[in-house]
């Protein structure tokens, strides 16, 4: 388990949004100080879309930046449920190289392959992993479900893999491909970001299960053995 887990807590998403860019925005930089580059991997959906307009007014050298999804969703760049969409419509322009983990393999398990691939050229580990959570307990696109396990324990180095939830979410209903629990955990910092009383039930329940919780973002913190700041909107 992670040696330590600290809530941050904000009552608005101003408040919220504010501290994110802050934060983000030194590890960013802190980076490029130390190494002359930064790794990120961020998150889809809509929670960060506030955070990345403010880190898009930060005076920050992108250029120097490569940013990859924690998950994709196995779907045209243009579709809606893409999630590298938002990162690169928001980070190109800068100038950040932003390096999507799709592809068009003929099933999910060879597009993990070959995300797992195209991670393999890129300076690791990552300075920033940033984690979301939803009500089932999964974050990035490692759900409960049959492909858990090998999202979880997959192969010593191996990056990525393609996962199938089962079931498929409603809102979603697609294969994927994920970061695994191993390139989750080598990150230098770790955040997870969300909100309200039913998902913090969840998340503590997991926290306190740790290796034997059924949900994955407990078996994820299980993994990881730096600090994890968890921002939380109270609503």
């Amino acid at each position: 388990m992670a040696e330590e887990i600290e809530y941050w807590d904000f009552a608005t998403q101003d408040e919220l949004t504010e501290q994110l860019v802050g934060d983000i925005g030194f590890i960013i930089e802190s980076a490029l100080d130390a190494r002359g580059q930064a790794l990120l991997a961020f998150p889809g959906g809509s929670t960060p879309k506030p955070v990345f307009a403010g880190l898009a007014k930060a005076n920050i050298r992108w250029k120097n930046v490569t940013i990859i999804p924690t998950d994709e969703r196995l779907v045209p760049v243009d579709s809606p449920l893409s999630n590298i969409a938002l990162i690169a419509k928001t980070f190109l322009p800068l100038g950040a190289r932003v390096l999507p983990l799709n592809s068009e393999a003929e099933n999910y398990t060879l597009a993990g392959s070959a995300a797992n691939a195209r991670l393999m050229d890129l300076h690791w580990p990552p300075d920033l992993v940033w984690l979301g959570m939803g009500k089932d307990g999964h974050t990035a696109s490692i759900f409960p479900g049959p492909d858990m396990e090998g999202a979880i324990h997959a192969d010593k180095g191996v990056r990525a893999v393609g996962v199938m939830p089962d079931p498929l979410p409603p809102e979603a209903p697609v294969a994927r491909v994920t970061l695994t629990a191993e390139a989750i955990a080598s990150a230098r910092t770790t955040i997870i970001v969300g909100g309200g009383r039913d998902k913090k039930t969840v998340l503590d329940k997991a926290i306190e299960e740790g290796a034997r919780s059924a949900f994955p973002i407990g078996r994820i913190l299980d993994r990881i053995e730096i600090p994890v700041d968890i921002y939380w909107l109270d609503s």
